[in-house]
């Protein structure tokens, strides 16, 4: 099997490419670019390829099928970025990975209690030497009721996590699990009763900001969102507003809506044209991170080795953990 891999990171993917292609018996080609219609022929006379978060478009789709790709292996849980229905429609199959969850868990319970306890405050304070305790006091977290949307496999641990601070805890999920101990509630009743949400669901159109200005609008005074999923699950306009007017307390992301200009490049000498990003960036309140909850040595292995594997198990038509269509 030939699979061309867009976007492989030389400092930490190029390892576990040699040794799983290797391996698995798969002869691999590669660029360090990410993925653009400017470098789409490189697959030519590939089965299949593999890529990272960047947009795969209708057009994008076509230029594959005529190239004779077979297979599109997105090196992310997230599938979004990939437009799903018209690749099924044209026969090019779709898969994506799985990885360990505690990687995006631990860092969701790290931007809650460092959300919860004002550390960007204190850091940014620290760095100019301001030690000073006015304004920083922080919240407890086994004193907040929180809400999960989203129970996966990502959710579920975060959900053990809680458990084990002592918070009060409730989730909603269009697919509810009985055995986890939870009391599931409709989305209006979750918003209404939590002091924090944390989001870990799927963006798709049933998803999209679904914290929208209705849902703030529901939320106590003062509540805290943590987004380690997708920043389309968030209305930002409307999150700006409820910040600015003080109806939102604080927020912790790893994900922002059109991340995608900033995400994992060095941009210190460009002017960013999300002006969104800009404003939430510069709120003391919110504290950002570069979409990076994943990121841990055992993910990237386990990243590099499912996007391979599923179009191994696609080609040979065996049972695939990770087709999406």
């Amino acid at each position: 099997m030939k699979i061309f891999v867009y976007g492989q990171r030389p400092f930490d993917e190029a390892y576990y490419f040699e040794k799983y292609t290797q391996e698995l018996g798969i002869e691999y080609n590669y660029t360090t670019r990410p993925f653009s219609k400017e470098i789409i022929d490189l697959a030519t006379g590939y089965d299949a390829i593999s890529i990272s978060t960047t947009p795969v478009d209708k057009e994008c789709l076509d230029r594959f099928k005529e190239l004779g790709v077979k297979i599109i292996s997105t090196r992310s849980i997230g599938y979004d970025h990939i437009d799903i229905e018209y690749a099924k429609s044209i026969g090019i199959k779709v898969t994506n990975v799985s990885y360990n969850s505690e990687c995006v868990a631990e860092f969701t319970m790290m931007l809650l209690l460092m959300t919860l306890r004002k550390c960007k405050s204190i850091m940014n304070g620290a760095s100019a030497n301001d030690y000073t305790l006015q304004g920083l006091s922080g919240e407890l977290l086994c004193t907040k009721t929180v809400g999960i949307i989203g129970t996966g496999k990502i959710g579920r641990t975060v959900l053990r996590y809680l458990k084990g601070f002592g918070c009060k805890v409730y989730a909603y999920s269009f697919h509810p699990d009985p055995t986890l101990g939870v009391e599931y509630l409709p989305l209006d009743e979750l918003f209404t009763k939590c002091d924090v949400i944390t989001l870990h669901t799927a963006l798709t159109a049933d998803t999209h900001h679904i914290i929208n200005k209705e849902a703030i609008d529901k939320m106590p005074d003062g509540a805290v969102i943590i987004n380690t999923a997708r920043g389309g699950l968030i209305d930002t306009d409307a999150l700006i507003d409820a910040l600015e007017s003080g109806k939102i307390g604080a927020c912790g992301f790893d994900a922002i809506e059109d991340e995608g200009e900033y995400i994992w490049n060095d941009r210190k000498q460009t002017v960013l044209k999300n002006r969104r990003f800009a404003i939430l960036r510069n709120m003391p309140n919110v504290l950002i991170t570069p979409h990076i909850a994943f990121y841990t040595q055992e993910t990237v292995s386990d990243m590099v080795r499912n996007s391979l594997l599923s179009c191994v198990l696609e080609e040979r038509e065996e049972k695939n953990p990770w087709r999406i269509v």
